[in-house]
């Protein structure tokens, strides 16, 4: 247990484990990956079950309370986990960034607190196109996530909104799925909503960066078999959040700087999730919906 630790904890290669703990690196190699599935199998279903419908308006609450983005379910977004190329797996794991990694996709609440992952899809896909083909996806898609019925916002009696999650432009557009407009020529109300929506979506990779500094492996490529590097990260999630659990949510209101999206805009969004965006976007202009900073922060 403790070779694991040291493991994710600093990233140490097997050969430094194996002078440390007097351990043969194959040896090692099977404790990390029998212990990460046995993290996961404990905890999975105790800090990261699938929320209901009064725990998801709790999260949009937390949402309201800390990033001002009213009806907001969760932010959603993927890593790129850095890996030694797999046996026999052509370019399938290559990147656009040049290296061999796959993909840690995520939704996480304003605490930084993952609730829903992805681990292992092969690095050359898309974010897009991981979340189509992730369980969280298919349930948003088939509305099976037992979202709470649509909601006025704050302030207002008409019309209900619908409980949306927040992403950057690497995502389609949905009646539940806000992305930023995008960044040419845009109106005062545009760049306002994009600024709120990254307000709020910001926290997930808040997250991914408290996860990288805590278990400091993911700093470094992850020279494992490709199950046991999946176990691992998977491990790391889910004692992210036993820990933040346990330690308490300290929220400190960094958000308040002029944030820009850097990843191009690959995918569009259809009709539905327009005029959702629209109604969110005249809110956010509106005596009840606006913050005093925000035009001085675009």
């Amino acid at each position: 247990l403790f070779s694991l630790f040291r493991y994710l904890g600093t990233g140490q290669s097997l050969a430094s484990l194996h002078f440390a703990f007097l351990l043969g690196k194959s040896t090692a190699s099977v404790i990390i990956r029998e212990t990460c599935v046995a993290i996961w199998d404990a905890l999975h279903a105790a800090v990261m079950g699938q929320p209901h419908n009064e725990q998801w308006k709790e999260i949009a609450d937390v949402f309201q309370q800390t990033c001002q983005f009213p009806n907001c379910a969760g932010a959603i977004d993927g890593k790129h986990i850095r890996i030694k190329k797999p046996v026999r797996s052509g370019s399938q794991y290559y990147n656009y960034k040049k290296y061999f990694s796959f993909v840690l996709f995520a939704m996480c609440d304003a605490n930084y607190s993952f609730r829903y992952i992805d681990v292992g899809s092969y690095g050359s896909r898309s974010d897009s196109a991981v979340f189509a083909h992730s369980e969280f996806g298919k349930l948003l898609h088939d509305k099976a996530l037992d979202l709470p019925e649509h909601t006025a916002l704050p302030g207002t009696t008409s019309p209900a909104m619908p409980f949306v999650f927040v992403a950057d432009e690497a995502f389609a557009l949905g009646e539940n799925l806000m992305r930023p407009y995008s960044s040419r020529g845009l109106s005062l109300a545009r760049r306002v909503f994009n600024y709120r929506l990254t307000r709020a979506r910001r926290v997930v990779e808040c997250a991914f960066g408290i996860l990288a500094n805590k278990w400091r492996f993911l700093h470094t490529p992850i020279h494992l078999k490709l199950e046991t590097a999946i176990s691992a990260v998977k491990a790391a999630c889910v004692l992210h959040n036993f820990v933040r659990a346990r330690d308490g949510f300290n929220f400190e209101d960094s958000l308040t700087h002029s944030l820009h999206s850097h990843r191009p805009s690959v995918v569009h969004g259809h009709r539905q999730g327009a005029a959702v965006r629209e109604q969110f976007t005249a809110y956010f202009m509106s005596p009840h919906g606006a913050l005093p900073w925000q035009l001085d922060a675009i």
